[in-house]
């Protein structure tokens, strides 16, 4: 019974771990990385993505990898420690410690608005879940989702009652990094 108990752990660790690491997670500043190379103990770090999206690494320089996956940072790093003179083959791992920076806001009518850290994708009823559902004064049908792009700020209506009964399911939409949830209060009469 023990091996097998042990078995299971270790297997469902290591399937965790898989996870983890399948590449769909994409870095946000603030988020945590270990980053270390093969077979050189000297340069294992761990750096923090910047507020500007960057990190700096010995022998590479500072570079930019918030939108990017473990495994593009991995390949960044290779061809820039390549391009130097102190290594030629290298093998390089990056894991994300902490996923500190994949935050969410949600302000006005909630019962407790402020800023989530997302360990996952979710969406916007989820994210008003997590800031304690909407007040009796909120305009359920006027909420929006602000997102900053490079092409400015973007604005996703919400209409929370259509959605709780089933309908205009397109508005509930998956929340990325930075996103803002408004929820404006209604009219008193």
């Amino acid at each position: 019974m023990v091996r097998f108990l042990a078995l299971f752990l270790a297997l469902g660790f290591s399937v965790g771990l898989a996870l983890a690491q399948d590449g769909s997670y994409r870095l946000s500043p603030g988020d945590m990385l270990e980053i270390s190379i093969w077979k050189d103990d000297n340069m294992r770090r761990k750096v923090v993505v910047l507020p500007d999206g960057t990190i700096s690494y010995p022998l590479a320089g500072h570079f930019r990898v918030a939108g990017m996956t473990v495994q593009e940072v991995e390949a960044k790093l290779v061809e820039k420690l390549k391009q130097g003179r102190y290594y030629k083959d290298v093998t390089i791992t990056v894991s994300v410690m902490e996923a500190r920076g994949n935050q969410i806001f949600v302000i006005g009518e909630v019962n407790n608005p402020g800023a989530f850290t997302a360990r996952r994708q979710i969406d916007v009823m989820q994210a008003l879940s997590l800031a304690g559902g909407l007040t009796e004064f909120a305009d359920e049908n006027d909420i929006v989702v602000l997102r900053r792009s490079q092409n400015g700020q973007e604005s996703f209506p919400f209409d929370y009652s259509a959605v709780q009964s089933g309908r205009k399911l397109s508005s509930n939409i998956l929340l990325q990094s930075g996103d803002t949830v408004v929820v404006p209060a209604g009219g008193l009469f």
